[in-house]
């Protein structure tokens, strides 16, 4: 298994060479873009990492403010957002647990694959942990505003297999009032060898098996949910 803390630490680049390939239907932002109008909002982003969905909205808002317990991914999305010549984005490093934003300040807030690494790191009492996220949302949202968030239901599975140890939490957040709705993010790589390069650095070497090569190109499934309310 591939140690993912390490990775937020001191190898964004190589992991944003992997999450870059993600998506290559372009599927994410229309399934967000049925959610919520993201037009004139303004945005909270829990677990930014190396700004894949800070990328993606920031054209579409007034306002995203990223946050990220990691410097070392966050240098690499104002980076992106640099080079993209946004101007309407902020970063800074932040818990989840403990967001510098005031009350009822966010007209969206946005976490893409990141709240589940609560789940991970406090496996005895994550709902405690969680409990604290999700007020901390709460606390900053705006009355009607919208909650999002989106982790895996399966990478290498072609129909919705969420991984065993993140079953609870998700059935945690249906029962705390979200929706669920998933959609499929392959991913897709120039050849055989950046394939399984990628996917044995993230994903260790069992995904190796799971990668496809059919008149697609090579490519990985992903299944991804979103959940919101």
């Amino acid at each position: 298994m591939s140690d993912h803390p390490e990775i937020y630490r001191s190898q964004a680049e190589q992991y944003e060479a992997l999450v870059s390939r993600e998506d290559y239907q372009d599927n994410l932002l229309q399934a967000l873009q049925k959610i919520t109008l993201f037009k004139n909002k303004k945005v909270v982003e829990f677990g930014a990492g190396t700004g894949r969905l800070t990328t993606l909205v920031a054209p579409l808002v007034e306002s995203i403010q990223a946050y990220d317990i990691s410097q070392h991914m966050l240098d690499l999305a104002a980076q992106k957002l640099a080079q993209s010549r946004s101007t309407n984005w902020r970063v800074q490093t932040a818990d989840h647990r403990s967001i510098p934003e005031s009350d009822q300040s966010a007209d969206v807030i946005l976490s893409g694959w990141s709240v589940c690494y609560i789940v991970v790191d406090h496996p005895e009492h994550w709902q405690v942990e969680i409990d604290k996220v999700l007020a901390e949302m709460d606390r900053i949202l705006v009355p009607g505003g919208k909650i999002i968030l989106i982790e895996t239901l399966g990478t290498g599975f072609e129909q919705p297999t969420p991984p065993d140890h993140l079953i609870d939490y998700y059935a945690y957040l249906e029962s705390h009032g979200f929706s669920r709705t998933w959609l499929r993010t392959d991913y897709r790589f120039e050849n055989l060898e950046i394939a399984r390069e990628l996917s044995k650095f993230f994903f260790g070497k069992a995904m190796l098996e799971k990668i496809v090569s059919d008149a697609r190109g090579i490519t990985l499934p992903e299944c991804t949910g979103i959940w919101s309310k």
